[in-house]
């Protein structure tokens, strides 16, 4: 994988067909990375299409041109002619074409050059022509403003550009709360906000836009499945199908769930999982200096930050539980 400067003279060359994607599922940091690139690269003559691997959250619509994505499960014949046309694929926000889900076989043939910005660790280098791997950043959206700025089209930063990548930013830092957050995120952010940015607007969208079976459903989780392992300073929330069916739970709707427990005194890790149809899906937080992305590998075929990280397990709710408690006791000794 070359530098990603390399592509810098490139971008203002004859246009090009472009083809941008980011992880399943995407949260703040991949729509709002995704589409800040979008509306950039728009400007400066090129032809672009957004690409998510499945459906994303009803929170994430407002932001601009997000109704124009395709969502490669529900459109696989119109995305696949887009993807098998484009001369770039931007890859955002993850670092293994796995991450992508169905479109992983696909991604991974394409013969056009590939362009990785991501933030996770261990990346798949190998899979793409061009990147930047920088797991120091607050997230992608920052890395895609950095982008920007080294390219020399810090002027092709507009409204529309800094909504995006804003949303991402507060979302993936906890609102600037997580470690992630340096002084180059506050610049950035002020730099946002002298090109208009109303970051109020942005943060009610994002979190006062919920439906009320949601706050009901949070109320519930915490009282009834979130359980507190005192002993091994950790907090586990188990969350069976049957919840999501009887509060009507859609994507996205759990998102920042796994959080909550953070703020109960002395805890250091907190498991959360969800059963999925297919799988069960596993995301993990930790303060201090409990590695969330080895553990997340070593016993969930996942992966992602040091203090946040993702993992799934095939096994039944039973079975993935019983297993979890098993990994916190062989790491009892980090827990302590």
């Amino acid at each position: 994988m070359q530098p990603i400067s390399e592509i810098y003279s490139q971008l203002a060359g004859p246009s090009r067909r472009i083809a941008i994607t980011m992880h399943q599922k995407p949260d703040a940091d991949a729509m709002g990375s995704t589409l800040g690139l979008y509306h950039f690269l728009v400007q400066l003559g090129h032809t672009v299409q957004v690409i998510s691997p499945t459906n994303w959250a009803r929170w994430v619509d407002w932001m601009p041109g997000a109704r124009a994505v395709l969502d490669y499960e529900l459109l696989r014949k119109q995305s696949d002619e887009w993807l098998d046309s484009a001369d770039w694929l931007f890859c955002l926000d993850f670092n293994h074409m796995g991450r992508t889900k169905t479109m992983a076989p696909k991604l991974s043939a394409l013969p056009c050059v590939k362009v990785l910005i991501d933030h996770h660790q261990e990346p798949d280098e190998q899979m793409f022509t061009y990147g930047v791997s920088d797991t120091s950043k607050s997230s992608t959206c920052e890395m895609v403003y950095d982008f920007i700025v080294g390219s020399g089209h810090a002027d092709k930063i507009n409204l529309q550009v800094a909504e995006c990548l804003y949303a991402g930013v507060v979302a993936d830092t906890g609102s600037f709360r997580f470690s992630s957050t340096h002084a180059a995120t506050h610049h950035m952010v002020a730099k946002l906000k002298e090109c208009g940015l109303d970051h109020t607007r942005v943060h009610e969208a994002l979190y006062d836009n919920y439906l009320e079976n949601r706050l009901r459903f949070l109320g519930h989780v915490l009282m009834n499945r979130m359980e507190v392992i005192y002993e091994l300073n950790t907090a586990l929330i188990t969350i069976p199908k049957a919840d999501l069916l009887k509060f009507d739970i859609k994507t996205g709707d759990t998102e920042g769930l796994v959080n909550y427990p953070l703020s109960i005194q002395g805890i250091k890790l907190v498991g959360l999982c969800i059963d999925r149809d297919e799988e069960r899906k596993w995301s993990f937080r930790s303060k201090g200096t409990f590695d969330c992305n080895t553990f997340a590998r070593t016993w969930f075929e996942g992966g992602g930050h040091f203090n946040a990280a993702g993992g799934r397990d095939s096994a039944s709710l039973t079975d993935t539980v019983r297993r979890f408690r098993e990994a916190i006791g062989q790491n009892s000794s980090l827990l302590q």
